[in-house]
């Protein structure tokens, strides 16, 4: 059925990064996108087929974040739970996306809470794996009073914190790696049951491209997918001929409008590397020659209509 997905129904279209980073996580949270994930990377998912897992074992309708979200501002509500975890002294997370899924095969009915976080920098500052476990540790302490209350640990529910990398680096290209808790028996073997403990796991699916090894799988639907250099019809090939993906209307609107973002994103790519270029022209010219920047624009013929644009970057730096 052809209905207004969560990309179609919040999605403006701009022309710039924010926007497109916009769109990359809409677009991941289509559930067609989100079970292939899931049977690639979560064991409790493996064996199932992907149109089981979104019409079976996701719950509700995914939904997105997409704007960062400052504490004491509400949040989007997403099937009973927010993409926004609030806490009085450790401040305001916003989940990219967060959604919950029933685990297979289990007479409880497990569910699960997953977060799928799309990551442009690699290197915000800090190590990404933290981030993810500190998101993971949130999640679960913030099911006390939603999943639990009182002394029934018992209750707690599993999670999820899975991490798209669009931009790794060069060693990390291609690869899905998982961190977890293990049991270790350093003196005696007094086993626990697997599900008291396996209660966190964090996915880094670093993507690379066709160049590399491993590029196959979720890796390269992904990386397809979220392309900022592969056309529209291209994606839509292979999404539907590889991956049996069945574009509607509406999700071929979607990643038309990605693919359109794009476009924007190379075009101020481009800008802003010709402007750093201009700029480092200028700044050498006014060093090794000691010309005035007003001497240094001429002689790189700078525009009248651009030059004060260029004065104002240099008295910033």
């Amino acid at each position: 059925m052809d209905g207004e997905t969560t990309i179609a129904q919040g999605l403006h279209v701009t022309d710039d990064s924010a926007g497109y980073d916009a769109a990359c996580k809409r677009v991941l949270s289509e559930k067609a996108i989100l079970a292939r994930i899931m049977k690639s990377c979560l064991e409790e998912y493996k064996e199932c087929d992907v149109n089981d897992i979104a019409e079976k074992y996701i719950e509700g309708h995914p939904q997105v974040s997409a704007v960062p979200v400052l504490p004491d501002e509400g949040g989007t509500v997403i099937n009973g739970m927010d993409t926004e975890d609030k806490s009085v002294h450790e401040g305001t997370v916003t989940y990219d996306i967060r959604f919950r899924a029933i685990a297979p095969g289990s007479e409880e009915r497990i569910a699960l809470i997953i977060n799928v976080e799309a990551q442009n920098d690699f290197y915000p500052g800090y190590p990404l794996i933290k981030r993810g476990i500190y998101y993971c540790c949130r999640m679960i302490s913030s099911q006390y009073g939603r999943e639990f209350t009182g002394p029934h640990y018992e209750k707690i529910k599993k999670v999820y914190s899975i991490w798209i990398c669009m931009k790794p680096p060069q060693y990390r290209e291609n690869t899905i790696t998982r961190y977890r808790l293990v049991e270790e028996h350093l003196v005696g073997e007094g086993k626990e049951p697997v599900r008291n403990y396996d209660l966190l796991s964090i996915i880094m699916l670093c993507l690379g491209g066709p160049d590399g090894e491993n590029y196959d799988g979720v890796l390269r639907m992904l990386d397809v997918l979220l392309s900022n250099e592969t056309s529209e019809a291209e994606k839509r090939k292979i999404l539907q001929d590889d991956y049996d993906i069945q574009m509607t209307q509406t999700m071929e609107r979607e990643v038309s409008v990605m693919c359109n973002l794009s476009k924007g994103v190379r075009e101020k790519g481009r800008a802003e590397g010709h402007a750093e270029r201009a700029l480092s022209d200028l700044r050498n010219l006014m060093e090794t020659l000691g010309l005035t920047i007003e001497q240094a624009m001429a002689a790189l013929k700078v525009p009248e209509g651009e030059r004060q644009k260029y004065m104002d970057l240099l008295e910033r730096q």
